[in-house]
């Protein structure tokens, strides 16, 4: 290769590098300018699925705080006291909420003249050994009316070690609430469920199982877990259906079952720092972080309407409308990868329906559609049934003929990474093409990062998500033999 080429090459690839740096911060993880400076507030993750062992309720997980170290003490990240958290629900069709959740957090020390977060062992979550402790009030808002469902509500501590918390998943199991109405709650430290091959995708846009057919080859290899070892700050609440639906019935009797689900992240519009350490919040509150489908604000949102992304509401994204009609993402897998047949760059209407309106079964009755309003929600039809524990879907979900997974809803096993760039590059695969009468051409319908599960298995209760890696032991970039594999 001469200079001038090898100049024109690198020139290029930097730029690639440069547009797709979101899609390499993970789902949610860093995906915006402003947010990127404030991981309290970001919201990495959303899932919404009906619960496997209670098939009469959905389970909600939002997670915050992104790529967090284990060992970062003396100290761990926590909620914010002055983040108001949000997890929202629209059940009949106009992408606005229905029913809210709000979390509000409070963080209380016990020995102020100690930098210690702990002096000793915590056994149970009134260990007096416990110094920094977080409690939480969850209230509901609905048709206007605000209902505190809990107050003082418990978080467990951090998974700190062997010395520290020897029994953690005690501590976490009694801090899962039972609430009156059947509401389960959780709010804590967990395991980060993402799994995504972070090193490849930053390497230029590489997928290491097709190194062979990108711009600059290499050989292929597995793919990597960049997420395996970190933890998150996850909020899970588990509700019964017929608190969720328009109708107030349950799965097998509301006319609508598709419920569209979001979550946020909102600070006070102002902050004043003091000369002596302390700072105060005053004002209206301002949204700074949302997320309904993965990976939305990472490649299909451009780098200068990113923050304005997170701070508007999802009955306005009919502004962002040209960029899932016109994916910039689309037109760089054609040029990083060469070899693959091209995919459509325009009129891309498909992904307008599978994420922005949910999508429509060829007798004309609704599988994720909500209406024609456009809008980024995480749509889950409720009247699917799940699979029988958290873990036992397919992976690729509906992609692989299981309706029970992405995009209808998103469960914690379904590789988002794998099924929305073949979805953006025009490789939907056999049965949901089939299905629904989208694209599909080889081998883009079989392109992904050969990372297909989570570093570590999920529980098979509420809250589902695992258990965080301790901060004495722990290995980033760590997998399971079957989380690095190529499908």
């Amino acid at each position: 290769m001469n200079k001038r080429k090898s100049y024109l090459v690198a020139s290029l690839c930097a730029l690639i590098l440069a547009s797709l740096a979101g899609l390499a911060a993970a789902s949610s993880h860093r995906e915006a300018p402003l947010i990127s400076a404030d991981p309290n507030a970001d919201n990495t993750d959303l899932y919404a699925f009906v619960s496997p062992d209670r098939p009469d309720s959905v389970t909600i997980i939002a997670n915050y705080i992104p790529l967090e170290e284990p060992a970062g003490g003396p100290n761990f990240a926590s909620f914010g006291d002055d983040v108001l958290y949000e997890i929202h629900v629209d059940n009949d069709g106009d992408a606005l909420d229905d029913v809210t959740f709000q979390f509000r957090f409070s963080t209380t020390t016990q020995r102020p003249n100690t930098f210690l977060y702990n002096a000793g062992p915590i056994t149970s979550l009134t260990d007096p050994a416990w110094i920094v402790r977080q409690k939480y009030t969850l209230t509901r808002i609905q048709d206007g009316v605000k209902t505190v469902l809990g107050a003082n509500l418990r978080t467990p501590p951090v998974s700190i070690g062997p010395r520290s918390t020897a029994a953690y998943e005690a501590l976490a199991a009694a801090a899962v609430e039972a609430l009156p109405g059947g509401i389960k709650v959780f709010a804590g430290q967990r395991d980060d469920p993402f799994f995504v091959d972070l090193g490849s995708i930053f390497d230029l846009g590489g997928l290491r199982p097709f190194n062979a057919f990108h711009l600059i080859p290499l050989d292929a290899e597995n793919g990597v877990d960049g997420v395996g070892g970190y933890n998150t700050h996850t909020i899970a609440i588990q509700v019964p259906i017929d608190q969720l639906t328009a109708d107030g019935l349950g799965a097998s009797d509301t006319v609508r079952p598709v419920l569209g689900i979001y979550a946020s992240a909102s600070r006070q519009r102002t902050r004043v720092l003091r000369g002596d350490g302390t700072l105060t919040q005053s004002g209206k509150w301002v949204q700074v972080s949302r997320l309904g489908n993965p990976l939305i604000n990472e490649v299909i949102i451009p780098r200068g309407m990113k923050d304005k992304w997170n701070a508007s509401y999802p009955v306005d994204d009919a502004q962002f409308l040209k960029f899932y009609k016109k994916p910039e993402l689309a037109a760089l897998v054609n040029l990083l990868y060469p070899a693959l047949p091209d995919t459509p760059t325009t009129d891309r209407n498909d992904l307008v329906a599978v994420l922005l309106t949910g999508v429509k079964l060829p007798d004309g009755s609704s599988f994720t559609f909500t209406g024609d309003t456009p809008a980024d929600l995480l749509r889950l039809n409720v009247a699917v049934p799940p699979t029988a524990q958290v873990g036992d879907g397919d992976p690729l979900g509906v992609l692989a003929g299981d309706l029970a997974g992405f995009p209808n809803g998103r469960r914690l096993e379904d590789d988002v990474t794998d099924i929305e760039l073949r979805a953006v590059a025009c490789g939907y695969g056999d049965i949901l093409a089939g299905l629904l009468g989208l694209c599909n051409f080889s081998p883009n319908n079989i392109v992904g990062d050969g990372v297909n599960a989570n570093d570590k298995p999920f529980m098979a209760e509420f809250p589902y998500v695992a258990t965080p890696h301790q901060g004495y032991a722990h290995e980033h970039h760590a997998g399971s033999p079957a989380a690095m594999s190529v499908r």
